[in-house]
């Protein structure tokens, strides 16, 4: 197959970190490699953000980045890059040219709008091109939890249903996704699963571990925005100090992306604040960014990765720590209850509840031999079910449904060989 990606604002080249550079990146990132490494071409088109970026980028023999003009050509916020849109679009459907592909993905509800608006134009150049959808996060569930500090368009809600509606498929990353589209009028029978993944050679049980500073260690790993839930963690450890329990230390990896340090970020001095006039401040370590490569390290160093976001569409970071053997301690929201086994590879507790999260984490610091268990049951589980490979093959039958269910149902592959044999021929069908 020929695959075009479409991801506006998250480039699968771009540093992770910043304020927009996250899981979206990394999934897009590794999604394209693996769909190219099963032997498909795979090209991405996302947004150029730097004058100084090249036009294309090869990664892989069957793998290319293409920077498509579209608005000016620096860092501009997701929520402001609606308007840019058609430009994108028409960038897309310029490098197609002649050759359109079999199928194009878009990535977040504004690459569905370049992604339909470039599907349409093929069409009605007589190329037709199928239209396969991830979401990664919805504006209702945004809006339902943010309120009035969603800065989303206003027009999301709407577009994005429109959106939904529209694609020929949309592949859900989780299953309370599922519920969420049907709300938005789209029907379960167009709707596919295919999780995130992870990738078992970088996070894996064996490797360095980095060393702590107390007996215990509990890690949260996100952007220091508040509905990442790490100030909850920061309430549990006083909790666990109340319990009696000052052997654990927290160790928060992460940044908002808005500053160049954590002593200018606004949601880094309000966690520290917090920390000391809750008597935990010399137990809690904030780390900032972390690299990558570093990562693994850091996780293996835990006890148990802490995950208590109010929302979460679907969440790596559990599944990297499953992937170094440590047990997650997940808020029961979204993604995290389909990726986290309760009482087999961590535990669940209740969105934005302190206490239910100190109570997990002595638990799991109180037993090493049943933490040991539930980070060997992680790792099995990732490995079955979350390597990239396998979230490729789950993507792969997803297009095939949407080229199957297409009108006529011949691939564009399939389209552009029938036309050549009856060029052959001199036009006389076989």
């Amino acid at each position: 197959m020929r695959i075009s990606m479409v991801s506006e604002h998250a480039s699968p080249l771009a540093a992770l970190g910043g304020v927009d550079a996250g899981g979206q990146n990394v999934h897009v990132a590794e999604l394209s490699l693996a769909l190219a490494r099963r032997g498909h071409d795979v090209t991405v088109y996302t947004r150029r953000d730097d004058a100084a970026l090249p036009d294309r980028v090869r990664t892989h023999p069957r793998l290319e980045v293409v920077h498509v003009t579209a608005g000016p050509a620096r860092s501009v916020p997701k929520d402001m890059l609606l308007p840019y849109m058609s430009e994108l679009a028409e960038g897309i459907v310029e490098d197609w040219g002649e050759d359109a592909p079999d199928i194009v993905h878009g990535h977040f509800w504004m690459s569905g709008i370049a992604a339909l608006d470039a599907a349409r134009q093929s069409r009605s150049a007589g190329r037709p091109v199928q239209v396969v959808q991830t979401f990664h996060a919805l504006g209702t569930v945004k809006r339902r939890h943010q309120g009035g500090d969603d800065t989303s368009p206003s027009e999301r809600l709407m577009l994005e249903a429109m959106v939904g509606r529209s694609a020929d498929r949309i592949v859900a990353t989780c299953s309370d996704e599922v519920f969420e589209l049907k709300a938005m009028g789209v029907p379960g029978s167009r709707v596919s699963i295919a999780p995130c993944g992870v990738d078992l050679e970088l996070f894996s049980p064996q490797g360095p571990v980095e060393e702590r500073g107390r007996a215990h260690r509990i890690v949260s790993v996100g952007r220091l925005v508040p509905r990442k839930g790490m100030d909850l963690v920061i309430r549990a450890m006083a909790d666990l100090s109340a319990r009696g329990r000052d052997d654990v230390e927290l160790v928060i990896v992460g940044g908002s992306g808005n500053s160049a340090s954590l002593e200018e970020d606004p949601e880094a001095q309000r966690l520290t604040a917090l920390a000391d006039a809750l008597g935990v401040g010399d137990r809690v370590v904030l780390r900032g960014q972390v690299s990558r490569a570093e990562m693994p390290a850091v996780l293996r160093s835990a006890d148990a990765v802490v995950c208590a976001p109010w929302y979460e569409p679907f969440g790596i970071v559990p599944l990297e720590a499953m992937a170094c053997g440590v047990p997650v301690i997940a808020a029961a929201v979204g993604g995290l209850v389909d990726t986290v086994v309760h009482g087999k590879t961590g535990l669940h507790v209740p969105p934005q509840d302190p206490a239910a999260i100190a109570a997990a984490v002595d638990d799991v610091v109180s037993d090493p031999g049943w933490a040991g268990e539930l980070g060997a049951n992680g790792y099995r589980r990732v490995k079955a079910r979350y390597s990239w490979s396998r979230i490729a093959a789950d993507t792969e039958k997803a297009y095939q449904t949407a080229l199957g269910a297409a009108a006529p149902a011949q691939p564009a592959t399939a389209r552009r060989s029938a036309a050549r044999r009856l060029e052959s021929t001199g036009g006389r069908a076989l």
